[in-house]
């Protein structure tokens, strides 16, 4: 009942990160910069749940007496990977079609299993491995990916496919890092080492292209989707799934972000990419089924 818990957890928090690549690629088209949003998203949701924090008074005398010295540093520290990704993520999502964006992102399905592997050194269950190859393939055709005349640009595969490396490291800090910590004091830390991350990358670019519109214009709301919600659903669902498991129930994430480009971009989606988002799906409910028996 735990994982079945953890994965509900896990999946409307990577809902919640399908809804960004949309809304960003709206905000470029206002003539934003990536660095400005990155850090109105970032810096907007650490004060919300820097605020949180605060008024949790309980929680944080308890978080308190319980944390050794080194587990607040840790969360910085991996926090960093959070900014990176959403930094990676909204530069391939300036140089190509958020479906192809996505399916880059979702490379984290592999990366997560074989990262499970190597820091376990023990084979992956064979359900995870069955389920994450139905995961790819669904994930291929929800994105199209094999259609010949699809051109794409190498600075948009490079970004895209860092970002699916943050996001495999971002996931497994949530799943490892400081987990007796209360989850808003864990995403509080998380998220300022995102910010740190993403002020160190940009630089003196966030003074050059920064609009202060960004902040009420884009900031709150990506905050809210990509700062606020998925860290503390991350947080509270991937230890009781497992950085595998939950990567393979992130998935969800590919068909909330199609339906939003077909329905804000008006992007064309086709009946191939409507049966590789039937696979996400059957795969996911696999696997809940078989939780469910145990």
């Amino acid at each position: 009942m735990q994982k079945i818990k953890g994965m509900l957890l896990v999946a409307l928090g990577a809902a919640s990160y399908g809804v960004l690549a949309t809304f960003v690629k709206v905000a470029h088209g206002q003539g934003y910069h990536t660095g400005e949003i990155t850090f109105a998203q970032f810096f907007i949701g650490f004060v919300c749940l820097l605020i949180i924090n605060l008024l949790r008074k309980k929680e944080r005398a308890a978080a308190a007496a319980a944390v050794d010295r080194w587990a607040l540093p840790k969360l910085v520290l991996a926090g960093t990977s959070l900014g990176l990704t959403s930094t990676f993520y909204y530069l391939s999502v300036q140089y190509l079609p958020v479906s192809v964006c996505i399916i880059l992102l979702m490379q984290t399905v592999w990366m997560g299993i074989i990262l499970e592997w190597v820091l376990s050194r023990q084979l992956p269950e064979t359900k995870k491995i069955i389920a994450g190859i139905i995961v790819i393939a669904g994930t291929l055709l929800a994105t199209n990916i094999f259609d010949a005349q699809l051109t794409f640009n190498w600075r948009g595969l490079l970004f895209g496919f860092l970002a699916a490396m943050s996001y495999t490291v971002a996931m497994y800090s949530s799943n490892k890092i400081a987990v007796h910590l209360p989850a808003v004091k864990r995403s509080m830390y998380l998220i300022l080492g995102g910010l740190i991350a993403i002020v160190l990358f940009w630089n003196t670019d966030l003074f050059y292209h920064f609009n202060i519109s960004v902040i009420w214009k884009w900031g709150a709301f990506l905050a809210l989707f990509g700062t606020i919600l998925p860290p503390l659903l991350f947080t509270a669902g991937l230890p009781k799934t497992g950085i595998g498991l939950g990567s393979i129930v992130s998935s969800v994430e590919i068909p909330v972000s199609i339906l939003f480009a077909r329905f804000i971009l008006d992007e064309t989606v086709l009946a191939i990419q409507w049966a590789g988002v039937l696979l996400i799906i059957v795969a996911i409910a696999g696997m809940n089924l078989k939780y469910k028996r145990a």
